[in-house]
């Protein structure tokens, strides 16, 4: 991503310390308030881990400016950094072809229990206006800037780290991943149900877990994990994700790592596994039966492909992709590789039972099913007979699906350019972007 020109710093509003800070959303014409800890400008230190460059503004669907954080690299042993955003401008089309799980890793991991605090990436509003002629000023500057590239740099501060009581465990994140519903939450995809602010974003997560509640069974100190912490994203979205040293997650969310896997492997896996299986069992998928998978490529359609051919059983399996890889289609199974720029799969004489929607195309998913079949549209509203539901993550689905994993049956697609260290992480949300499936 481009640095800052003459124009944005000419431009740029300084955050001011204030308990409460006002919001201008020059999109929606709206002001929000917000408490904040502290807009004082923070510690920058040594993260050598994992950071996605995901945010979370759950309001604000217009850019904002930067702030200087650079304060030196000494830290307080009992605190970490955090890292807080600034929103970008993005088109929401960029959001439909994006790349779902790009791994971030840290380096080997210290199964050690820290004593306060710990590293996290943390999102707050940053922005004081004060007078109506201001506001008038900085909308203008703002809507203007959304028509052009914005850089989404960090600023640090730091958190404490996560108490854990009763059936919560306490886990080292070794690498996290990205996921759609993280880059759409930050343009308020999840505005009616989201949580309040500071939000810590990030959903998949493989680490070491380093403390136990009193009341967990199944895990143990020292269990390589993994696992979508967040049991119903869409319903009651968690406040404090796994862009972070630490993170305090439920036990039956998490599963045991396959041990074949790295922990980079493990954390491009939850959401969107868990997304392709739970959507073929809700559509009474089994053995014998044919499908049709849109966009096959992706994170949660290669899965699609796999489970079908694999666990399910089925007779027929095609995919649509673009010209590119239609090789990668048929090397996870797919018997029928349909390249969607040349071809109108909707208007081929095959139907299916199921066809797997991972784009948002119902109404042309919806003409491919056969007369008894079902339509599951994973990007939004299907008309019959498509049907809703929302994901259930649990760990359970997960250790179901290990021995598949374990076996290579179910392989792991992960960006060839992953996993990006800490220094990287502009260029990992870059990617995440700009990757198209």
């Amino acid at each position: 991503m481009r640095d800052r020109d003459e124009d944005d710093k000419k431009d740029e509003i300084h955050p001011v310390n204030s308990e409460t800070t006002w919001i201008e959303n020059s999109t929606l014409g709206e002001t929000f308030k917000r408490s904040a800890d502290s807009f004082s400008k923070p510690h920058v230190g040594s993260l050598n881990g994992i950071e996605l460059m995901m945010t979370s503004v759950a309001h604000d669907t217009g850019p904002t400016t930067e702030e200087s954080v650079s304060r030196g690299n000494d830290q307080n042993s009992e605190h970490i950094n955090a890292i807080r955003y600034f929103h970008a401008a993005n088109s929401i089309e960029q959001s439909k072809n994006i790349l779902p799980h790009i791994t971030l890793k840290r380096k080997t991991p210290e199964v050690s229990v820290p004593s306060r605090h710990a590293k996290s990436v943390i999102e707050k509003y940053k922005h004081k206006i004060s007078t109506s002629k201001e506001n008038h000023m900085v909308s203008r500057k703002l809507e203007e800037r959304s028509q052009r590239p914005v850089s989404v740099p960090p600023a640090t501060s730091y958190v404490p780290v996560p108490s854990i009581h009763d059936d919560l465990v306490l886990v080292k994140v070794v690498a996290a991943a990205l996921n759609p519903i993280d880059f759409k939450r930050r343009l308020g995809a999840l505005k009616a149900t989201d949580s309040p602010f500071p939000i810590i974003p990030g959903h998949d997560v493989a680490g070491i877990i380093v403390k136990v509640g009193s009341k967990v069974k199944s895990l143990k100190e020292g269990d390589e994990v993994y696992g979508d912490i967040s049991e119903k994203a869409l319903e009651k979205p968690i406040q404090f994700g796994t862009l972070a040293e630490y993170v305090a997650v439920d036990e039956k969310v998490l599963a045991l790592k396959p041990k074949n896997l790295d922990f980079v492997q493990a954390a491009a896996l939850p959401l969107a596994i868990e997304t392709a299986y739970e959507g073929l069992e809700r559509a009474g998928f089994s053995e014998g039966k044919s499908i049709l998978v849109l966009n096959g490529a992706g994170g949660v359609g290669s899965f699609v492909i796999q489970l079908a051919k694999h666990v399910f059983g089925a007779s027929k399996i095609a995919a649509t992709s673009s010209t590119g890889k239609l090789e990668l289609l048929k090397s996870l199974g797919a018997d029928v590789a349909i390249d969607y720029t040349k071809e109108n799969f909707e208007d081929q004489p095959d139907k299916y039972d199921v066809v797997y929607d991972c784009v948002g195309q119902p109404e042309k998913a919806v003409k491919a099913v056969k007369e008894t079949g079902i339509a599951v549209c994973i990007t939004g509203p299907i008309p019959p007979p498509g049907f809703f539901f929302v994901l259930t993550s649990t760990g359970s689905t997960l250790s179901k699906l290990n021995p598949y994993l374990e076996s290579g049956k179910l392989k792991v697609l992960v960006d060839p350019k992953s996993p990006y260290p800490f220094d990287q992480r502009l260029m990992a949300y870059k990617r995440h972007l700009l990757y198209t499936c």
